[in-house]
């Protein structure tokens, strides 16, 4: 692979991007279950939601190094911009690109759902640029995890079956839930891995304010939610019991489960945090199967 193309992939953080893809995934398995099947505008909302992430991942690159949270000690892969790979002015310029590719996708997709597609790809694309830069950086300043919770988890699947149907379900209500609660808990790997360089920086995540125990618990809860909510849809005859199937999901979270309550993981976070990212794939892959069963 060119090695330029190769920095600009890792830049990307390919580990994540599943957090894009699931909820859209399970919101159109919904979708058809309920009779609704646009594939066309499917392939649309994966390549939005897949640029807003990898514009947002190159701002946080950038952002980050701006405000010195990305130096020499980091435990974390490297970051293209602090290792002087990538200059900071083209990093910025690349996420406005991607920022823009997705608006132009959006403004087909408002041709199918509507005022309500705007509003979501205008939050999507300011909530991706205040993740780290701005005033008050989300992630700075403890919010990142409310943040990445509704847009990994309802924005994202509500969206995607809005879409679809022209409408929400119950059931996309709760399957919501559990695709936005495993996107936060990779996302909390991420902070407890890096909690000693973010206090440094003044980047105040939950970890940096209450700690890694706290944070292992949160972590802990996050994959208790996801988990518990295939069988609220079977109970409360959301869904038929086939949902059930992402279940056979949970062994993959004995790995990542074991490297946070390491007491000094270190490095094992990065494997961490790739291991929740496929559980998020491989649970909401099963999810998605058991609603078009």
């Amino acid at each position: 692979m060119n090695e330029k193309l190769r920095i600009w992939l890792e830049a990307a953080r390919p580990r994540t991007l599943p957090a894009s893809i699931a909820p859209v995934v399970v919101g159109a398995a919904i979708g058809f279950a309920e009779a609704g099947w646009r594939p066309l505008v499917l392939a649309a909302v994966l390549a939005a939601a897949l640029a807003i992430q990898i514009a947002t991942n190159f701002v946080n690159d950038w952002g980050d190094f701006q405000r010195g949270a990305d130096t020499p000690d980091r435990v974390g892969p490297r970051r293209a911009v602090a290792a002087g790979l990538i200059p900071a002015r083209t990093m910025f310029s690349a996420a406005m690109v991607l920022f823009a590719v997705a608006a132009v996708i959006g403004l087909g997709l408002i041709g199918v759902g509507g005022w309500p597609i705007l509003w979501i790809g205008v939050a999507s694309i300011l909530s991706g640029l205040a993740y780290t830069a701005g005033p008050m950086p989300l992630a700075y300043v403890g919010l990142g995890d409310l943040f990445v919770f509704a847009f990994f988890g309802p924005v994202a699947v509500l969206g995607t079956e809005w879409l679809m149907i022209d409408r929400t379900t119950e059931a996309g209500w709760l399957a919501s839930l559990a695709l936005g609660a495993l996107a936060t808990a990779i996302l909390v790997v991420n902070n407890i891995r890096d909690a000693e360089g973010d206090a440094r920086a003044g980047k105040r995540t939950l970890v940096v304010r209450f700690g890694r125990p706290i944070g292992r618990g949160f972590y802990v809860l996050l994959l208790l939610v996801a988990l518990l909510v295939p069988l609220l849809l079977v109970v409360l005859d959301l869904a038929g019991p086939p949902v059930l199937l992402a279940w056979l999901a949970a062994p993959l979270a004995r790995a990542p489960l074991q490297a946070v309550f390491l007491p000094n993981a270190g490095a094992a976070l990065n494997e961490a945090l790739g291991a929740t990212a496929r559980l998020h794939l491989a649970f909401g892959a099963l999810l998605a199967v058991g609603f078009l069963l």
